[in-house]
């Protein structure tokens, strides 16, 4: 028996021993089926956003604590955390009746921090990061005799989250393939030991950001290396280095790495929602998003499992997760294109898509010659977008796609506007109405071409109404013409040229 299979054999022992369940419940795995069928395959999530802590650490978190000697034990256990390991210690060590120091940095939100007392945790607020509270929960940890209980480079931790892999294995024999999410490596080393030592012909493959990929930087060593930086969106796997005593496992256990980006994971957040009604956390769906990311790029097996890791989403960032979906799927493109300033160009403009979806329309005037429009569509099919651009093409219409964008998704999209480069004799009015595929064309069909359009944003928010903020080049003298046309139009209209937000940012 080589090192590395002794590895995996003591891990399973270690797994088949680990009392859980004293804390931790089973969760269930739970079919896909609006996605299977989408996908042609056989989809299944593994729930761990169903524990007491709704994540899985509680069971890692356990299974150390359980393993500590009297004298440890009647001393306590201290962490560094500011997510989910931090809620698991502190309702594991509770359930010993065991002390529990959580030290988490100081702009910890208050939600985490109740959750961290309500679970029978001891907060202790330091640094402005994480790694100030690490240092930090390490110095309590020798000044009061405390034991570190590490999020996931330790072998009873390890073992812990292997109970995840004896799971599903007990519940689902004919899996081909599981996707396990990646930050410091704890989950993927316990189920890939567990799995390779009883089911070898499973296939264990690891999921990362993009932006925070280190088991796959380590595999490619051959070593763990330190990332320089990590992106914070999926923070449960914001990890710059994988941990020593999971890659040793990982390098023997996993077939592989697949990485997703942003985009992709806020649409598996919403596949999720729309199968099973859970609101994954962004590190929650990563999995997942590597499972549609492996069926795109032709991988094999019909019976494929994801592991929803947890569900401690803050609810701020589902706007966020909202916004980027449709284009993780591939159903929303965000275009630049500049059409000619004249009367009537946006209804001809409008009319080109061909009844298509506008999911917003941003523009406001910058001269009198070109106009260059912001525009999100809605994409049914992969192919549609380079139909769309095509057919830009050929009217003659400079374009740019955005969709791939990060500045243009994050911040250029909600900047259109500004001050006119000229005064202008401009009036601004909401206008509301029903939202349907060609309403916007309709309402600019509507609306005619005797004035100059001077601004326009417009957002498809999914509602049954849809929102207009419009400018229009008015004389003071022709304004009861425009109202009563306005009016005309049977649409909920309200002028707002008083508005001080205009005033002050568009109006100039």
């Amino acid at each position: 028996m080589n090192g590395g299979e002794g590895l995996v054999q003591q891990t399973l022992r270690q797994i088949l021993l680990a009392p859980v369940y004293d804390v931790a419940v089973q969760t269930s795995l739970d079919p896909l089926n609006r996605l299977s069928g989408r996908l042609g395959r056989s989809v299944w999530l593994k729930r761990e956003d169903q524990q007491p802590v709704h994540s899985f650490k509680l069971r890692g978190a356990y299974n150390k604590i359980h393993s500590l000697s009297v004298q440890q034990a009647r001393a306590g256990v201290v962490a560094a955390s500011a997510g989910n390991h931090a809620q698991g210690v502190a309702l594991a060590a509770s359930a010993k009746g065991i002390r529990a120091v959580i030290v988490m940095p100081q702009t910890t939100p208050d939600i985490k921090v109740d959750a961290v007392r309500r679970h029978g945790g001891e907060v202790v607020l330091h640094g402005d990061n994480f790694d100030a509270a690490y240092q930090h929960a390490r110095q309590l940890s020798e000044s009061e005799g405390l034991t570190m209980v590490a999020p996931f480079d330790d072998a009873a931790v390890i073992a812990g989250q292997g109970t995840v892999g004896q799971e599903l294995l007990q519940q689902k024999r004919d899996l081909d393939a599981v996707f396990v999410p990646v930050g410091g490596g704890g989950l993927i080393a316990g189920i890939a030991a567990y799995l390779k030592a009883l089911a070898p012909h499973i296939k264990v493959y690891g999921v990362e950001p993009e932006d925070a990929a280190c088991l796959k930087a380590a595999l490619d060593a051959d070593a763990p290396v330190t990332l320089p930086r990590v992106g914070l969106f999926a923070d449960g796997v914001a990890v710059k280095r994988i941990g020593d005593a999971p890659f040793e496992l990982a390098r023997h256990c996993v077939d592989g790495v697949i990485t997703v980006n942003s985009d992709e994971i806020c649409a598996a957040v919403q596949d999720i929602y729309e199968d099973r009604r859970a609101i994954a956390e962004p590190a929650g769906a990563l999995a997942l998003a590597g499972l549609k990311r492996y069926c795109a790029e032709g991988g094999a097996g019909m019976n494929l499992a994801a592991i929803l890791s947890g569900a401690n989403v803050n609810f701020h960032s589902l706007r966020y997760v909202s916004e980027r979906c449709e284009l993780g799927e591939g159903k929303e493109a965000v275009l630049a294109v500049t059409i000619p300033e004249r009367q009537g160009a946006f209804l001809q403009f409008c009319r080109l898509l061909d009844r298509r979806l506008i999911t917003e329309f941003n523009y406001r005037l910058s001269g009198r010659d070109r106009a260059n429009v912001f525009v999100g569509i809605r994409l049914k099919h992969s192919e549609e977008k380079a139909q769309i651009l095509h057919a830009l093409s050929e009217a003659g219409y400079p374009h740019e796609d955005l969709s791939a964008d990060e500045t243009a998704k994050l911040h250029v999209r909600y900047m259109v506007g500004g001050l006119p480069p000229e005064p202008l004799d401009e009036r601004l009015f909401q206008i509301r109405f029903p939202e349907a595929p060609g309403a916007l064309e309709r309402f600019l069909t509507d609306l005619g071409s005797r004035w100059n359009i001077s601004l326009f944003h417009y957002r498809n928010h999914g509602a049954a109404a849809g929102r207009v903020l419009l400018g229009m080049e008015v004389s003071d003298a022709d304004f009861a013409e425009l109202w009563a046309q306005l009016c005309a139009l049977d649409m909920d209209c309200e002028e707002v040229s008083n508005s001080p937000a205009y005033r002050f940012f568009l109006r100039g």
